[in-house]
């Protein structure tokens, strides 16, 4: 029987996948269709290493365990000692280091299951007040990029929130030189188990072999001609600042007003921005019929809170708009079960950070890649004990 399969996509569900049938003895072929692995996880050059969205790990689920067994993170970073000084909710047009009410009780609430067919917002409405469960659906809006993150299932919204406020020691990771440094380590592993790496390799068919897509769902929909294939996502601006650095500025601002966010990068991994400067990423969600310009200005509004002077102080910025960069988001009624299936038929399979796999955003491209793989490697007849 054939052993081959062939990942298309060599982003991090496709590089995942590609591994994951290389180890279990498949001979696998890896087309990427850019000159660059590391799809959404591509960076900006030295000296200022600025990624499309947040680019943390959480060490908290088989990703982790998955990507520590191969030895992939590398050095990692936690939270600076210091965070907790520096890091601010924006409530009420202001910074606060206190949390916004209501917070404290939905976190200490853990214990708590949410209804997956109600909205969050009208569902902890109930139970913690109107003003708690807007603030709370803002604050976590750094998840999904949504300003509508109230009207998503209520189960989705309480678990995102729960993992990102956890009251345990946060399992944030910081991968020391960026994404890039993961997906060079991942590229290494593959090569050297065998996989073929295709660059400027475009696939427009589907070859007659066990077959993994691992591309943006759009561009699967296209390639598998399906167009069943979607689900929903979120959308915002992105704003890049490098800065001289000045003491007092915040590393983590969560804003409970408008759904953005602020994070400094350089205070974990000083590499990404020269040396005396800090490199900050923000967001802004973008609400319905509003503009890229009208976005943009309530995210430089928050700036102006987190890092106070910074127009002065700018010495490189970088502006763009990140649409279905969220991975998925599930509305009222909905699971990660009811996403596009892994297991498209026909031998062929799909995955990435919107299809039927738990997680949140790149967990669920790695999480799906595994899953995957292991489909493609039955199907590709090769005898394995994984």
């Amino acid at each position: 029987m054939a052993r081959e399969i062939v990942v298309v996509g060599g982003g991090l569900a496709g590089l995942t996948a590609s591994i994951a049938c290389a180890e279990a003895g498949a001979t696998v072929t890896l087309h990427e269709a850019h000159s660059t692995l590391g799809g959404r996880g591509r960076a900006t050059a030295p000296p200022y290493v600025a990624h499309e969205g947040g680019h943390v790990l959480y060490a908290d689920g088989p990703h982790w365990r998955w990507l520590t067994e191969r030895n992939l993170t590398g050095a990692v970073a936690k939270a600076p000692p210091k965070a907790a000084l520096t890091g601010r909710f924006r409530y009420g047009g202001r910074l606060r280091l206190r949390p916004f009410p209501g917070l404290l009780a939905m976190v200490r609430d853990r214990k708590r299951r949410a209804p997956v067919d109600r909205d969050f917002a009208s569902w902890a409405g109930e139970r913690y007040g109107d003003e708690a469960a807007r603030a709370a659906a803002n604050a976590i809006g750094v998840v999904t990029f949504r300003a509508d993150t109230g009207g998503l299932s209520a189960a989705f919204v309480w678990e995102q929130l729960h993992r990102v406020f956890a009251p345990a020691p946060p399992a944030v990771r910081y991968v020391i030189g960026g994404w890039p440094a993961l997906f060079a380590r991942m590229a290494r592993r593959a090569r050297d188990l065998g996989v073929c790496v295709e660059l400027n390799s475009r696939v427009t068919e589907i070859p007659s072999v066990p077959t993994i897509v691992a591309t943006e769902l759009s561009s699967a929909r296209t390639l598998l001609r399906d167009e069943d294939l979607t689900w929903q996502s979120g959308r915002c601006v992105l704003l890049d600042l490098a800065v001289r650095r000045r003491r007092g500025d915040a590393f983590v601002v969560f804003d409970a007003d408008e759904g953005g966010f602020h994070e400094c990068y350089t205070m974990p991994d000083p590499s990404l921005a020269p040396r005396g400067q800090s490199l900050f990423q923000l967001d802004m969600p973008l609400r319905d019929g509003e503009s890229r310009s009208g976005a943009t200005a309530r995210v430089e509004r928050l700036a102006d809170l987190a890092v106070p002077g910074w127009r002065e102080r700018t010495t490189w910025r970088r502006d763009a708009v990140a649409r279905d960069r969220s991975g998925a988001v599930d509305l009222p009624g909905q699971t990660w079960r009811d996403r596009p299936a892994v297991d498209r038929g026909g031998d062929v399979f799909l995955a990435g950070d919107m299809v039927a796999a738990p997680g949140m955003r790149g967990e669920i491209s790695l999480n799906s890649a595994v899953t995957a793989a292991r489909a493609a490697v039955r199907a590709a007849g090769v005898r394995t004990t994984a």
